[in-house]
């Protein structure tokens, strides 16, 4: 029970907080120390996200697959909450200067996030232990950071997928609070 409050209620948080923080970015036309601080607080729990979601689902739940997705969804957020804590100390400016700085590593990491995100996301739809239209939301979404990382259009862009990302986790959470998953005893 307690279990299901607090992966229901990080995965309406920190998906809106995320959201709020790539807002401010856009609004502000890059960093600000309070709007980093903003992001890592998303970024947090983000790495577990996934995986808590997986247990609370009864057998046969989303599998294998699914589980193997949350963790490498996980190990993606651990860098990205890294390369936040990086991005206040050297002062970065601006989310392409930081993609910069950090090269091929934030890309594979990138990757990571996309291939984990979609394992976790593909397994528990066919599973349906998950609304479906929070996984096509949640999907797409990362489908969309994917197609956006490989054309020629600067990186603010991948607000969009996230935001479509964030929307899906947050439907994901509304559907633990609401008692739409199969929950053990």
């Amino acid at each position: 029970m307690k279990l299901r409050l607090l992966v229901g209620l990080t995965a309406l948080i920190a998906p809106f907080l995320h959201s709020l923080s790539d807002f401010i970015e856009l609004y502000q036309g890059g960093f600000s120390t309070g709007q980093l601080w903003l992001n890592y607080l998303a970024f947090l729990p983000m790495p577990w996200l996934l995986l808590g979601i997986s247990m609370l689902h009864e057998e046969p739940g989303p599998g294998w697959t699914a589980l193997a997705g949350a963790l490498l969804y996980g190990v993606a957020f651990t860098y990205f909450s890294h390369t936040t804590l990086l991005a206040l100390e050297q002062h970065v400016t601006t989310y392409e200067a930081l993609w910069g700085l950090l090269g091929s590593t934030y890309t594979v990491h990138g990757a990571l996030m996309v291939c984990g995100g979609l394992m976790f996301g593909i397994s528990a739809l066919r599973a349906g232990c998950l609304p479906k239209v929070s996984l096509l939301l949640f999907l797409f979404g990362l489908s969309l950071n994917f197609v956006l990382a490989l054309l020629p259009v600067p990186d603010i862009y991948q607000t969009a997928g996230s935001t479509l990302r964030n929307i899906g986790l947050m439907a994901m959470g509304y559907a633990v609070l609401s008692r739409h998953l199969r929950y053990p005893n």
